[in-house]
């Protein structure tokens, strides 16, 4: 990421050094993925869809600890080993809206509420921003090499309430509409502390 644009991160601190950690990201271009892994402090396993392991890409992302998840059905060998990264103390990255949109938090989906409540992770936004503004020349589906891309890293916080790990429909209700409090507010505050 650092050879191919110029990412400026913030906030890496945040992230807890040790144990469990959920990084949850907005998703507004390709990127975005391999550049909070790129960026953040510790090694990311992120939950990936299952398109994308194809040809050399399918052994390349599962040596660097990806995660295939079948997004049309409830995936449960992709749960388990998601759990299985937080429950041996490493750091799951998710994006919380399922898919690429307008990574501005609009419609969380109740995953990153699951994983958040059923383990006790702490989740750290993440907001990444400048990926979309300009299209290369050389190549239209990324962002012009060398253009300037900002990571920024907020605060921890915990999704439930503390009361327990059940994960009835209420309690991820619950918790999805604190979980989108916490990453819309991140996502302003870093707007504004990167201008854009």
């Amino acid at each position: 990421m650092y050879g191919l644009w110029r990412p400026r991160v913030l906030g890496t601190w945040r992230v807890p050094a040790s144990g469990p950690v959920i990084l949850a990201g907005n998703h507004s271009h390709n990127i975005d993925g391999p550049m909070m892994m790129g960026t953040a402090p510790r090694p990311v396993h992120f939950l990936i869809k299952k398109e994308a392991f194809i040809g050399p890409l399918d052994p390349f992302l599962r040596g660097i600890g990806q995660l295939k998840v079948d997004r049309e059905s409830a995936d449960r060998t992709a749960i388990t080993n998601a759990l299985g990264v937080l429950e041996r103390g490493g750091v799951l990255g998710i994006f919380p809206e399922g898919t690429r949109g307008g990574g501005d938090f609009a419609s969380l989906r109740a995953g990153l509420a699951y994983f958040a409540v059923r383990s006790g992770a702490p989740i750290v936004p993440v907001a990444v921003l400048g990926s979309t503004e300009r299209r290369g020349r050389l190549i239209p589906a990324l962002p012009p090499l060398r253009s300037r891309v900002d990571v920024v890293f907020g605060d921890p916080f915990d999704a439930g309430d503390g009361s327990s790990r059940r994960t009835t429909r209420k309690v991820l209700d619950e918790a999805t509409v604190r979980i989108q409090e916490r990453l819309t507010a991140h996502l302003e505050n870093a707007r504004r502390s990167t201008e854009r």
